[in-house]
This record gives C-alpha cells, structure tokens and sequence, in this order.
C-alpha cells in the first residue's frame, strides 16, 4: 500500500520517517548549532529522518522531534480541515453502514469514532468537534445523511 503522496505527475511518492537520523554536517567548523547541540553540548541532538523517493530522484530532510511534531501538528490540521470542508452534495446511508470517520450532516461537526450493532438496533459513538463523545442508537435501517464519507472501509 502506497503513502498516498504522489508527485506532480500523479506517481506515487514512497515515504520513509526514520527516528535518530545524523544531523546535517553542514554548520561551520567551530560555531555551535542550537538544533543538533544538546545542553551538555555532548554531541548531536537526535534527528527525525524523511525520505521522499519519487521516480526524479531522492529527496532527504532532518529535522528535530520538536520541528516533526510541529509539521504533524500542521499537517492533522490540514486532513481535518481537508475531510470537513463541505462535500459536493450529502450523502445518505443506512445507520447499519455507518463507519469510522464518517461525518454527519448538519450544523454541527459529528464525526463517527464507532458502531455496534446489537440484534436490530445500531449503537453510533459520535464525537463533536469540541471533542465531546456521546453514543446513540438507531434502527438499523435509519437513513442517515453525510456530510462527508472517506473512500474504503475503514
């Protein structure tokens, strides 16, 4: 399964992250770099290692835990504004298809964490985007209507 990343063209982008990668050898001999020093200055602060390797050629970056949770951060948000944003038209499912991820029509963003079905009824876990969670349940052919529904089986 591929990373999803593709390149300009439409070809997919392997993506490999790798923990404690070598910080870049390309600070001046004798001047102290606050990204790769540590406190004691005892040697080189550990790397976050990403590697793109799309068909043109290889690309490599390092960074701090600290800089790859800031970029994580960034790009959580992105996905979930990405995944909100209004759809093309709603669509509507069965409360018996319901899935991880889906999102609910409405006002307000509800977004499905769970489902189990018990005989008849299906028990939907929702989380607000306040992040408050809360179940309900429905008839297992309740009509749903969805803002927005992920490609696949979750």
């Amino acid at each position: 399964m591929g990373s999803g990343i593709t390149d300009a063209d439409g070809r997919q982008v392997p993506v490999t992250v790798t923990a404690g990668e070598p910080a870049p050898s390309t600070v001046a001999e004798g001047t102290a770099d606050p990204a790769t020093a540590t406190a004691k200055d005892t040697g080189p602060a550990p790397r976050v290692g990403i590697r793109l390797s799309p068909p043109a050629g290889e690309l490599v970056w390092t960074c701090t835990p600290e800089s790859a949770r800031e970029l994580a951060a960034v790009l959580l948000r992105a996905a979930e504004e990405t995944e909100n944003a209004p759809g093309e038209r709603p669509v509507t499912v069965e409360a018996a298809e319901l899935r991880r991820g889906d999102v609910r029509d409405g006002d307000r963003t509800m977004t499905v964490e769970s489902t189990r079905t018990d005989g008849s009824a299906v028990h939907v876990t929702w989380k607000s985007g306040a992040g408050r969670s809360w179940t309900q349940a429905y008839a297992a052919d309740t009509a749903i209507t969805l803002k927005r529904r992920l490609p696949g089986g979750r």
